[in-house]
């Protein structure tokens, strides 16, 4: 069935592009997009934002720079660190952590990722105060209000696919998005939970020889695109420059893909 769809969809004209539209209807980004299972990425629907001018670096030290926040850290020292990321968490302050991207360069060794929510959750729950949720798309869940990205140039979220659809809503920086329809799953190699043993930067083909048979998805996103990541589609991420990216899943349409889902152990 996936081999099916996956050699339809070679037919389509939007086949090997994700497609940049201003911002949608409700029913026309469900009808085009989320019920299709399709990437896209809107421009202006966050316009409105004042995180675009709040979140500097002086600004976010002057408000919260004495909050003590989780960050992904020592990255470097594990391969997988992604899979690994709870053994990997270790607390600063945020005004040590803006000082540290700020002079690092270009790094993948340290990241405040969605890992982090649990922390940070309360320790920068006024920066919620700085955007604007999207009432067209998602619904209001306090206990559900989006995870905050903050990594400097050089970061990497390594080949995976997730359990929900998402948003992710750049707000400073560039990032690449490389993405993979599930219908490929058959070419990926997937050995873990959601994961798989191609690294996409440096591609094994002698290893991995089903992989040429994979088509890649790059995008970019900047400040105000907003990605709709559909369920399933694999991706790899990397912050083009410093980067600050809102994510969210609370979706008003059905997005429950996980209470069913039981293959957390090696396939």
């Amino acid at each position: 069935m996936l081999e099916c769809y996956r050699r339809t969809a070679r037919q389509a004209s939007w086949h090997g592009q994700v497609p940049r539209v201003p911002k949608l209807s409700r029913q026309q980004f469900l009808d085009e997009y989320y019920a299709l299972n399709r990437p896209v990425v809107m421009t202006g629907a966050m316009d409105d934002w004042p995180a675009f001018t709040r979140w500097t670096f002086p600004e976010l030290k002057r408000r919260l720079g004495e909050r003590v926040v989780s960050v992904q850290a020592n990255r470097n020292s594990d391969a997988k660190y992604e899979q690994n990321s709870d053994r990997l968490r270790r607390e600063m302050t945020l005004g040590e952590y803006l000082e540290l991207v700020e002079s690092s360069g270009e790094t993948n060794d340290f990241y405040i990722t969605a890992n982090n929510a649990g922390t940070n959750k309360e320790a920068l729950k006024d920066l919620w105060d700085d955007i604007v949720p999207f009432p067209e798309y998602l619904r209001d869940d306090p206990n559900n209000r989006g995870f905050f990205w903050f990594g400097p140039k050089g970061t990497v979220t390594p080949l995976h696919h997730d359990l929900t659809n998402n948003f992710m809503a750049q707000v400073r920086g560039r990032k690449r998005v490389r993405l993979i329809a599930p219908y490929e799953l058959a070419h990926l190699y997937n050995n873990r939970h959601c994961y798989t043993q191609v690294d996409l930067d440096r591609i094994d083909y002698d290893r991995f020889p089903l992989f040429r048979n994979v088509t890649i998805l790059d995008v970019e996103i900047g400040p105000g695109d907003l990605l709709f990541l559909p369920v399933g589609w694999w991706h790899h991420v990397r912050g083009l420059e410093i980067s600050i990216t809102m994510t969210f899943t609370n979706f008003v349409f059905d997005n429950d893909f996980y209470s069913f889902y039981g293959t957390y152990q090696d396939i």
